[in-house]
């Protein structure tokens, strides 16, 4: 019977090597998941506490312009009605057509710019006229015609500038072309 002892414990001696080796196959796939989820983990803080830092950037950018006096307010566009205007001539008859957009600092702008609609169209009307084609036809020619649009515009629903004091920039940011036509 001692015989039939031995191989008995050898048959139970591989399954107790299979038990620790699976034991210690487990451990290290979860040392490794759980490796793999602190790294991740670690990378992606770093990434929110650099986020964070942007954001606290922005803020402080924000807080600064609030100091100097800027405002951080959403675009306020003012369409106008189109023009058309003999240009004057060069080389015969010749129009222009003109749609035009008006970028104010808030909205009260636009409301003032409606009581003085008459007074404006009829300033941007003579400027308009006063050009001729060729004066217009380069990028630098509609910028310059463009400056001096929103000056007049400025110097109709603008404040008044003190005695002794140059004129401020005025409530008009920009004045946008829409629709630029030359004939």
């Amino acid at each position: 019977m001692a015989k039939e002892e031995k191989p008995a414990e050898a048959a139970e001696a591989p399954p107790k090597k299979s038990k620790k080796l699976l034991i210690i196959i487990l451990a290290a796939v979860l040392f490794i998941v759980l490796a793999g989820g602190g790294a991740a983990f670690f990378l992606l803080k770093k990434g929110d506490e650099h986020a964070e830092d942007e954001e606290v950037a922005a803020e402080k950018d924000t807080k600064s312009k609030k100091k100097k006096g800027e405002k951080e307010a959403p675009p306020v566009y003012i369409p106008m009605e189109p023009f058309t205007v003999n240009l004057v001539p060069e080389t015969g008859d010749q129009y222009l057509q003109v749609t035009i957009n008006v970028e104010a600092e808030d909205a009260a702008v636009g409301e003032k710019m409606k009581m003085h609609m008459p007074k404006l169209r009829n300033r941007i009307m003579l400027i308009l006229s006063s050009k001729k084609a060729s004066e217009l036809a380069s990028r630098e020619g509609k910028e310059g015609l463009a400056e001096e649009i929103r000056e007049s515009i400025n110097g109709v629903v603008g404040e008044p500038p003190a005695k002794g004091k140059k004129a401020a920039e005025g409530p008009i940011k920009e004045v946008l072309f829409t629709s630029f036509i030359i004939q």
